[in-house]
């Protein structure tokens, strides 16, 4: 990388010397090497955005500076000397400090006893308080935030509590300050609020390394980008000189896995529709810090794809679908008919099922065997006082594991000790033993093996031409186009636009679609 002047947004006299360089880091875990040899500059006065898709290698770098993980290979300067840190707390006493996703706060405490946690005024030993909540006044005032140092904590919102974070991060007076995806779960007012402050920060020579998938957050408040794509550096640039047609096309790479060849479900227009009623329409649906009210229409013998990159809000819509978030905007109706969907027992109920992405935390139950696991959702449909037969538990069981190949043809096989290609075809088998009408597909493929991505995909092509509903997510676009009928596309959590698919459209018809925001084709 060549050297380059810092911030766009500081003063006219631009540092020309990086406060942080990360040269060459390497790090692995057991059969990943998540880090590969990459190269990172932070200046001061400046927001620097780290990119990339879930994966990449974020995460993992932002640990590796602050002593979270120990690196394999490469050097790790901090303000012309090299440093190896043992964890955060060394990181943050030469400046650098963490305000991660999930505030690490105590709700209980007021704003001033979370903002000097560990750094209260004392005297003689003991507490000054009154001192301690005008050090903590203070504070907030240097960031132009007017909040009552004596609130206790758990009165304010989220976007609040994010900048008391930021408040006791500074306490230090760190000089680079690392905010991971911390407009996550925040609205558009909290989101503008939470900006100013960074952006004085920025102003008084702050380093500011800013983690988002939100591209248009991005924008405007970062000042250079670095990108990052499965643990290897792809490159830094100037936000301002970088389209962002071409940082998409760099974040999700040309080099899709090449999976095998597929015979692809005749796509088909809504005039050739046998139906002409949707089987589920959202209306309006939104909830608000989730995703913004959106339309879409779901027909019977359809897939519909989700695409967007990672926070685009894929997931929230599917959610929402499913009664597993509770949407406070619009309505659902099956059937042209209004519809209460608020859980996911009365989504199933009305033939809705969700497969989520999260396969080991809210899938898979690890513990319990392969015919536990596929029949859970019969006995849920059921309820636990109707106990499914033994007889119809092992045809059903039976008939999914010679149907789905999962293998071992073991139905009393460990289910946490399956692949997770096996695992995936064992999560299927458990919503398709209910018989459903619409199917919800989250990162079905993520993680599992070309073969297994292969034979899913296939089978979510049949259930649609037996004419199954099915709405599919997956981070990998060509994935999408491949099996889908109409791609709804997503970006900071909205619908921005609508694709029917035939042979013409292609990965960069959607690509501009995601970074241009719209408008609805």
């Amino acid at each position: 990388m060549t050297a380059t002047n810092a911030s766009s947004g500081a003063s006219d006299e631009k540092p020309v010397q990086p406060i942080v360089v990360m040269t060459g880091i390497t790090l692995s875990f057991p059969g990943v090497k998540a880090l590969d040899g990459v190269d990172f500059r932070l200046f001061p006065g400046e927001v620097h955005a780290l990119m990339g898709e879930n994966g990449a290698g974020k995460s993992t770098l932002i640990k590796a500076l602050t002593g979270v993980y120990t690196i394999d290979d490469g050097r790790i300067v901090v303000d012309g000397q090299e440093r190896s840190f043992s964890g955060p707390a060394q990181a943050q006493d030469v400046g650098i400090s963490t305000v991660y996703q999930e505030v690490n706060l105590c709700d209980n405490l007021s704003v001033a006893e979370n903002i000097m946690l560990g750094h209260e005024v004392r005297r003689a030993g003991m507490v000054d308080w009154r001192s301690t909540r005008r050090r903590a006044a203070e504070h907030l005032r240097t960031m132009n935030l007017d909040i009552d140092p004596r609130s206790s904590l758990d009165s304010h919102s989220l976007a609040v509590q994010q900048l008391v974070a930021i408040s006791r991060a500074m306490v230090v007076d760190a000089r680079v300050l690392i905010l991971d995806e911390p407009t996550s779960s925040l609205d558009a007012e909290e989101v503008a609020r939470l900006f100013d402050v960074v952006r004085s920060l920025r102003d008084r020579g702050v380093a500011i390394l800013f983690v988002s998938h939100f591209l248009d957050q991005v924008y405007a408040i970062s000042d250079r980008l670095t990108v990052l794509r499965n643990g290897t550096l792809v490159g830094e640039y100037r936000t301002s000189e970088l389209p962002r047609v071409e940082l998409v096309q760099k974040m999700i790479g040309r080099e899709l896995a090449v999976l095998e060849k597929l015979e692809e479900a005749p796509k088909r227009s809504v005039a050739e529709r046998s139906d002409t009623q949707p089987f589920v329409q959202a209306i309006g649906l939104g909830r608000k810090g989730s995703i913004e009210p959106f339309d879409l229409d779901v027909y019977s013998g359809e897939v519909v794809g989700l695409a967007g990159l990672l926070g685009s809000g894929r997931t929230e819509l599917a959610r929402l679908l499913y009664g597993a978030d509770r949407a406070d905007h619009g309505e659902i109706r099956v059937h042209g008919e209004p519809a209460r969907i608020r859980t996911p027992r009365s989504a199933l109920a009305r033939g809705i099922v969700y497969s989520s992405e999260s396969r080991k935390t809210e899938g898979i139950v690890g513990d319990l065997t392969v015919r536990e696991n596929i029949t859970l959702g019969l006995q849920a449909e059921r309820g636990w006082l109707r106990r499914v037969s033994r007889r119809k538990t092992d045809e059903v069981v039976d008939g999914y594991i010679k149907a789905l190949g999962i293998r071992p043809a073991n139905p009393d096989a460990v289910a946490g000790n399956l692949s997770g290609g096996n695992q995936q075809k064992v999560l299927l088998a458990r919503w398709l033993a209910t018989q459903p009408k619409l199917l919800i597909l989250d990162e079905p493929t993520r993680g599992i093996d070309v073969g297994a991505k292969a034979e899913i995909q296939r089978l979510v092509a049949e259930l649609a031409s037996d004419g199954m509903a099915v709405v599919f997510i997956s981070a990998e676009l060509e994935e999408v186009l491949r099996l889908s009928h109409r791609i709804a596309v997503m970006r900071d959590r909205r619908k921005v636009g609508e694709i029917a698919n035939d042979d013409d459209v292609t990965t960069d018809d959607v690509v501009h679609l995601i970074a241009s925001g719209g408008p609805e084709v």
